[in-house]
């Protein structure tokens, strides 16, 4: 009885306040960015400097992807249409599939080869058909339809992703993006969960390693370049759950994974994300007491953040609205 009463006595003095939640974020505070939304309902349910700018890296192949569904969605194109390959287009740097002069893709294959593959070459070469001939033209449209989206703080400058200073974006643009081509083009979205494809009788594997990993991500889209660190769009789709995570930033594509899955499962759990904003230990950083350096109060991005330098030899991985209110989800 004593024993019991004791135990009873420990339980009801212990505090009802629990304890501090610290998430590690693979990134250092002036590159990552990262938000979850729920795809569903544009309730935001975790988010860090979501709006401050970033370098998308081949993020941007999303948009060339949207505009190229939509041209599908026009009768413009169709998957067999050939897509010819400039000398311009085929000059990019790696990742890319390789074309000799005069040689075409067809739709079909270069919708999996941006995805898959995240080909340079392609996304140019589409870029460039889209646009009349003119890569830079193309991007003057991409950056007219993300506005369009609400994407308040994206710019394009070329259709891969390749770095440019005025190339810029934001993990709240993104997560905007990621749901328009859900909800938009869900008859193409299948091509996001794609890890592998043939392509002249080779088999092109893909380095988006979400997927299979954790059950229920479906997509879409990773990307590098070192002024960035390494990005992912992913989509979460089971058990009645719909959710769209981004992170930019992340030193490594493995860490850049583990910390998108604990965004996930996070968000999955009983608990509200305002109610449990973890204090962020960030990369390099040693735990402490007070207040994280770089850090906004629970439930405020923090704005402002300067770009990262761009060194000029950036190549991508050979391998590879308010902050407080509802994302407006695109109509169907």
């Amino acid at each position: 009885m004593i024993a019991v009463f004791a135990l009873l006595l420990v339980v009801g003095c212990t505090t009802a306040t629990p304890p501090e939640s610290v998430l590690t974020v693979p990134a250092a505070p002036q590159k990552y960015a990262a938000i979850v939304v729920d795809a569903s309902t544009g309730k935001t349910l975790f988010e860090v400097n979501s709006t401050a700018q970033r370098y998308p890296a081949s993020l941007t192949k999303m948009m060339t992807l949207y505009m190229l569904f939509e041209a599908l969605e026009s009768g413009r194109v169709t998957k067999e249409t050939q897509i010819p390959v400039s000398d311009h287009a085929g000059s990019q740097p790696p990742t890319k599939l390789r074309f000799r002069r005069g040689e075409t893709i067809d739709v079909d294959s270069a919708i999996r080869a941006m995805v898959v593959k995240s080909a340079n070459d392609v996304a140019v070469a589409v870029g460039e058909y889209l646009g009349g001939g003119s890569e830079d033209q193309f991007a003057a449209m991409m950056t007219a339809k993300a506005h369009q989206l609400g994407m308040v703080s994206t710019s394009f400058r070329n259709a891969c992703g390749l770095p440019d200073a005025g190339q810029v974006t934001s993990a709240r643009d993104m997560a905007v993006l990621g749901i328009a081509l859900e909800h938009r083009f869900p008859q193409h979205f299948h091509y996001f969960s794609e890890s592998d494809f043939m392509f002249r009788g080779r088999l092109v594997r893909g380095h988006n390693d979400m997927l299979g990993r954790v059950r229920g991500v479906d997509g879409i889209k990773t990307g590098y370049i070192r002024a960035s660190g390494y990005n992912i769009v992913t989509s979460y789709n089971a058990d009645g759950r719909h959710l769209i995570a981004v992170v930019m930033g992340a030193q490594s594509a493995r860490q850049r994974n583990d910390h998108v899955e604990a965004l996930i499962q996070r968000s999955l759990g009983p608990m509200t994300a305002a109610a449990t904003q973890p204090r962020l230990m960030y990369a390099g950083q040693q735990p402490a007491g007070s207040a994280l350096p770089g850090l906004a109060a629970p439930g405020v991005a923090a704005q402002g953040s300067s770009l990262p330098g761009l060194p000029a030899s950036d190549l991508p991985s050979p391998d590879l609205a308010s902050p407080s209110s509802p994302l407006m989800l695109p109509a169907q």
